[in-house]
């Protein structure tokens, strides 16, 4: 039998599509490269903006004329679905359709109701139950309604077949509520792995021959264990874990974080930690007092810019990115130019930068909104000072020899391999195949846009 797997999203959602990936892979289950000649189609959902969810209630739509054809309906639309039409010339096929994350959490009981097609419905607590559901399918069983109401786990292994780079999850939900974000209401409250399980599920990834991995949560920096570990403990504890065990894992990077919870410790774990990579993605959202203090954000200005000083003076060879929101709801133009003024300060080597979405159910989306075209205008004036940075800042590197990650075959030239440094960004070089998934020292020669090009040394 063979499943598919469709993600929006976030780095969690990658984490968990893979983690229940490895469910059907135990079990004997093929990957299937379309979901038009699957027997599953899971479909691992966004909420954290309105255009993630209208883009997937775009694809349902679709799935459902999929399932039409498939069960070879009369009437079935048959366009754009050529190899579901040849797949089943010889008798109906039906096609098992999963919805899960948090989308499905939020609308669970709509799903449910509104999406009849949709088989199962698996909100943000409920994936354990993946096995069950599995079991199942393979003995032709009818759906069931899964039980949303337990505590949420986590997976023991997170990581897609095969890879060199992966994200080991630490911590999950959040307590910060931004007045504009939603997470909390679909992942909840804050819930920290323990110590021990984060340490064996990266024994699992070293026996793997994994060389990076990714710490991910929804605010990294708030990690707490039962036993009273935190995040810069946490980070040292991996560090010497690591080195004790000679594991083929060189880099660790964490994401996200949270400028109110970043502490001195963590700067000095980094700074001491060669394995740590010099990445730190700091989301800032905007540069007003006025304006963070609206959004909950519970730092000032003067902090962060505090907070980037310590961590320049500490680690030299830093790379910052972060995330900027233009147009939430009382911005003015002088709070504007107050998110210019700090990104000119910081100079950061790239951002996110989006303008604000309401979303429905948080607080923020209840306020006078600024006109959607006043919005994209000053996001544009914000992406046109991004660029002369990231340009500015990786110029700087052009000359220098860096440590690299092989990732894979470059698509604009398949002579080339691309690969990725510790400051997280991208490079082109000449080199063979076989030195994918390895690291090479990579001198940066030239910055063609936002990717360097080199050669190995």
């Amino acid at each position: 039998m063979t499943y598919f797997f469709e993600t929006y999203g976030c780095e969690m959602n990658i984490a968990e599509s893979a983690a229940v990936e490895q469910l059907f892979i135990a079990r004997g289950w093929k990957k299937s490269e379309s979901a038009q000649t699957a027997d599953v189609a899971v479909i691992n959902t966004c909420s954290i903006r309105e255009t993630a969810e209208n883009r997937i209630l775009g694809r349902l739509g679709w799935f459902n004329g999929l399932k039409a054809v498939r069960e070879c309906k009369f009437g079935a639309k048959t366009k754009m679905l050529e190899e579901a039409v040849e797949y089943v010339k010889d008798g109906a096929k039906p096609l098992t359709l999963i919805v899960m994350g948090c989308m499905a959490e939020r609308l669970l009981k709509s799903f449910q109701k509104d999406y009849p097609f949709i088989d199962y419905v698996v909100g943000t607590y409920a994936k354990h139950h993946f096995s069950e559901i599995i079991t199942a399918i393979e003995e032709g069983r009818k759906p069931y309604q899964i039980d949303d109401s337990e505590k949420y786990r986590f997976a023991s292994l997170s990581a897609e077949p095969g890879a060199f780079s992966t994200f080991v999850p630490i911590m999950h939900g959040c307590n910060n509520f931004c007045t504009y974000c939603i997470v909390p209401y679909v992942r909840g409250r804050e819930l920290s792995r323990p110590v021990d399980e984060i340490l064996h599920e990266i024994d699992l990834l070293s026996k793997m021959n994994v060389r990076e991995i990714t710490l991910i949560g929804q605010n990294v920096n708030s990690y707490h264990s039962d036993d009273g570990v935190n995040f810069a403990q946490l980070l040292q504890k991996i560090a010497d874990h690591l080195r004790e065990t000679n594991s083929p894992i060189k880099w660790v990077r964490f994401m996200s974080s949270h400028p109110k919870d970043f502490s001195d410790d963590v700067i000095d774990v980094i700074a001491r930690e060669k394995v740590i990579c010099h990445h730190i993605h700091l989301p800032v959202q905007n540069g007003s007092t006025k304006v963070l203090e609206k959004m909950n954000r519970r730092y000032t200005r003067e902090h962060y810019l505090e907070l980037v000083a310590k961590i320049k003076e500490r680690i030299p060879d830093v790379s910052l990115t972060t995330d900027i929101m233009m147009g939430f709801p009382g911005e003015t133009e002088e709070d504007v130019d107050q998110t210019l003024d700090l990104m000119r300060q910081v100079k950061y080597e790239s951002a996110m930068m989006y303008y604000y979405n309401p979303r429905e159910g948080t607080p923020a989306s209840k306020w006078e909104q600024i006109p959607v075209e006043t919005r994209k205008e000053r996001l544009q004036r914000v992406i046109d000072l991004q660029l002369e940075h990231t340009h500015e800042q990786m110029s700087k590197r052009v000359g220098s020899t860096a440590m690299v990650l092989v990732e894979g075959v470059s698509r604009d030239n398949k002579e080339e391999l691309l690969g990725q440094t510790e400051q997280h960004e991208k490079i082109a070089f000449k080199a063979p195949a076989s030195l994918i998934g390895t690291f090479v020292n990579v001198k940066i020669s030239e910055l063609s846009g936002n990717t360097f090009r080199g050669e190995i040394v």
